[in-house]
């Protein structure tokens, strides 16, 4: 409204000296081409301001009915970024792209290549309660150290959803069961056999059965801890049904695993997933495709039915399925949506295809502290030191389950997370950079200009963990909006959560995030603020207050 202001006092003042030189120059046949430049300029000026005052009330009406302005293009006149920014490829023709244009993408060396192996030399994996988020600290456990399993076979279930089972990805002995703070049950650790044996169940056809029969044998087979659900990320609650189902096929964390390495042979059970999930939600099953390379992504995702699909283009965070849904339809008031991963539909198409529960994954093992990163085949809770056997270079560093903005730190003798398809390893930074923040020495990814990182957009990093710097005090710095390509106040929310202002985290869209999503905004934080920390506590406590 200001720019409109400027230019309507700025068109009458150019008129008013046009009229004052005519005046003061009648008869001087001279002046008259200049006279009749600053009326002509004047012109443009009031029609380029009623043109700017219709594109106002046009983005009025639009935001009026939940309509993306700058995607649709909506507006008179074209602005910069829709003629010379944002294209997109061939590929894409046809099909709606949402460009992202903040973010940033962490380049780093060890990423995962070549052919998928078999991971042959790990014996032992674990179920971790703590990886379903929202179930009781200590589940009812169904059976005790010694006994022997199948894969599919149930080994807890929740108190509050005792129908759901939780069950084991693999075929052994229980070995241990492990318990934390509070004797919360943290692992339940299977010995697994050389040869693995699968419980078998009747599956339903899911093209024909009703919705309530294809719960049931969810509920029963250990397919419904494939399932989250946003708000909060939690395993969801089978009374609800969700308004949508979101499916991100791409991952843009740093040293992400390639999805087409993953889906390659797996497209029709990753079909037969999309066709239940079609039959769960009274609305529809979104897939978030990448749009960022020259070539188009598998044609098991672009040529996916029974699913609305959409490209994505931009930096990291991208890839997250929080910022598509964002984008896409967002999440307010009381809706609830579910969020699966690639590998999680592969299997609960495998479920429904072949009556048993199938969680074998392609897992990248990445990282320039590797020798050689590659790809395995496994299963959820695999041991992290037998995965990476005789393949590290030192043993001072760090193992990290899932990607080195979000994923969860481990020991050699921890067990991969049940969602996580990567696991990193870096160099620890536990050193000390004499006068680092004077004269910052080694190469290392930011967003700061004071490394010319912005000449080398290509450049990959050997990073390690020391994040150069320590907690201090919460400063205004807008480094957060930067790289947050989501219309939420990160770090307003930050501030909301820490003094527990309820009204104003909903307000301000807390329940649109979860902890990737502000991971990066963590990495740029000039004030070192654990923000994954501090959102989970938010989250934690919009949840108690239903």
């Amino acid at each position: 409204m200001k720019s409109i202001l400027n230019k309507a006092v700025l068109t009458l003042g150019t008129l008013f000296m046009a009229f004052e030189l005519s005046a003061q120059t009648e008869g001087a046949s001279g002046s008259n081409i200049f006279i009749y430049t600053l009326v002509g300029i004047a012109v443009i000026l009031f029609f380029g301001m009623l043109i700017n005052v219709a594109d106002n009330l046009i983005g009025i009406e639009a935001k009026q009915n939940n309509i993306d302005v700058e995607e649709g293009g909506l507006a008179l006149i074209p602005g910069f970024k829709h003629l010379f920014g944002g294209k997109v490829a061939d590929y894409t023709a046809n099909a709606p792209v949402t460009i992202l244009r903040r973010g940033h993408d962490i380049l780093l060396e060890g990423e995962a290549s070549g052919a998928v192996k078999v991971a042959s030399g790990v014996t032992r994996y674990a179920v971790q309660p703590p990886n379903f988020r929202g179930l009781q600290p200590i589940p009812k456990m169904t059976v005790e150290v010694g006994a022997s399993v199948k894969a599919g076979d149930q080994i807890f279930f929740d108190k509050q959803m005792p129908d759901v089972a939780f069950v084991t990805p693999v075929s052994g002995e229980v070995i241990e069961l492990n318990r934390g703070a509070k004797r919360a049950i943290t692992e339940i650790v299977i010995l697994a056999d050389k040869k693995q044996e699968y419980r078998t169940f009747n599956q339903p056809d899911y093209k024909t059965a009703d919705r309530e029969t294809i719960l049931n044998f969810m509920k029963e087979s250990g397919g419904w801890s494939l399932l989250r659900q946003r708000p909060y990320n939690t395993i969801p609650n089978p009374e609800v049904t969700p308004r949508d189902i979101f499916v991100s096929t791409f991952d843009s964390a740093p040293l992400a695993p390639d999805s087409a390495v993953i889906v390659a042979g797996q497209e029709a059970a990753f079909q037969a997933g999309i066709d239940v999930l079609a039959r769960l939600t009274d609305g529809q099953v979104h897939l978030g495709l990448d749009g960022r390379g020259e070539t188009a992504p598998p044609a098991a995702f672009t040529e996916a039915s029974n699913a609305s699909k959409r490209y994505f283009k931009g930096k990291h965070p991208v890839g997250n399925v929080g910022v598509q849904i964002h984008h896409t339809a967002p999440v307010g008031g009381n809706d609830v949506v579910w969020v699966l991963g690639v590998q999680e539909v592969i299997t609960l198409g495998k479920l429904f295809q072949e009556g048993r529960f199938d969680a074998s994954r392609v897992v990248a093992l990445a990282g320039a502290e590797l020798q050689i990163p590659h790809y395995v085949r496994t299963y959820p809770g695999a041991n992290v030191g037998e995965l990476l056997k005789g393949n590290l270079k030192q043993d001072h560093v760090r193992y990290i389950s899932g990607d080195v903005l979000s994923g969860e730190q481990k020991t050699p003798n921890g067990y991969l997370n049940f969602y996580d398809d990567q696991l990193t390893v870096i160099k620890e930074g536990d050193y000390y950079e004499m006068f680092g923040w004077l004269l910052p020495l080694s190469p290392r990814p930011t967003i700061s200009n004071t490394f010319p990182n912005f000449l080398f957009p290509k450049v990959k990093f050997e990073a390690d963990t020391n994040t150069h710097g320590e907690k201090r005090a919460f400063v205004v710095t807008n480094a957060y909006e930067q790289v947050m390509p989501m219309d939420v106040y990160p770090q307003q929310i930050m501030k909301s959560i820490l003094v527990n202002d309820i009204e104003r985290m909903e307000g301000l869209g807390i329940l649109e995030l979860v902890e990737e999503d502000v991971a990066l905004c963590e990495f740029v934080c000039v004030s070192k603020q654990p923000l994954q920390q501090i959102l989970r506590q938010g989250l934690e406590t919009m949840r108690e207050q239903g």
